[in-house]
């Protein structure tokens, strides 16, 4: 993009200059708030909290109706975006670009993406997009870099691989373009397929950082029907 497009808009998650989402009428330069690269200083731009939810981005994604989103924020940023993208049926109409605020992003290297804030932006300007697997779980998140299954005592599958049986400290679970993997570990078979069940004694899980407020029984990751489109190194 040689201008910026105008359905283009920066979506700036926890940003420092403000806590809450700017109105339509407030939308300003990403020049104006902090930790914005060059690229991006002007793209229009809203500020929402981390982790936004229903109250915070609906209104934005009704009044701008943006053709590509720019998310500035971390992992769990991402995938709430993701999920009010699911919610509103938007998944198969609007690109999203990921500008990460932190190096060890894990959702940027699940999908190739620059952990290079510049670089990152010059990207979800220019770059083109693919359509990838959405991961899901069963308590109505996504999936967009790590998951993690904590002291695990059961059995869990990948499709039809079994990949724990018996107790093991970490079952890590990642998204990717062939579905979702278990990361090979102690104790742990390396599989990727379109589910990832897990049935156990009762469990810690942790989804892109976020910890889950219970102990549960069982955990299903899976893929969703529609995918999601992904501004990404390599195109489609």
């Amino acid at each position: 993009m040689s201008t910026i497009d105008s359905s283009v808009m920066l979506l700036t998650v926890g940003d420092g200059a403000t806590g809450r989402r700017l109105p339509l009428h407030g939308s300003r330069p990403g020049s104006r708030l902090l930790r914005v690269p060059a690229a991006l200083a002007s793209v229009p731009a809203v500020v929402v909290p981390s982790r936004p939810g229903r109250g915070d981005l609906d209104p934005v994604l009704e009044e701008q109706r943006p053709g590509r989103l720019i998310v500035s924020g971390d992992d769990a940023d991402l995938a709430a975006v993701l999920v009010r993208l699911l919610r509103k049926d938007l998944l198969a109409t609007v690109e999203v670009a990921f500008v990460p605020t932190s190096r060890r992003s894990a959702a940027a290297a699940a999908w190739g993406l620059p952990q290079d804030r510049a670089q990152a932006a010059a990207l979800a300007l220019d770059g083109a997009v693919s359509a990838v697997p959405l991961i899901r779980d069963d308590s109505g998140g996504v999936l967009v870099g790590r998951g993690e299954v904590r002291n695990l005592r059961g059995e869990a599958y990948c499709d039809d691989t079994l990949v724990v049986r018996g107790t093991v400290r970490r079952l890590v679970a990642t998204p990717g373009p062939e579905g979702v993997s278990s990361q090979r570990g102690r104790g742990v078979v390396a599989a990727t397929g379109r589910a990832l069940q897990v049935g156990c004694a009762g469990a810690k899980v942790v989804v892109d950082g976020v910890e889950h407020p219970r102990v549960v029984p069982r955990w299903v990751w899976y893929r969703h029907t529609t995918d999601w489109l992904l501004v990404r190194p390599g195109g489609p």
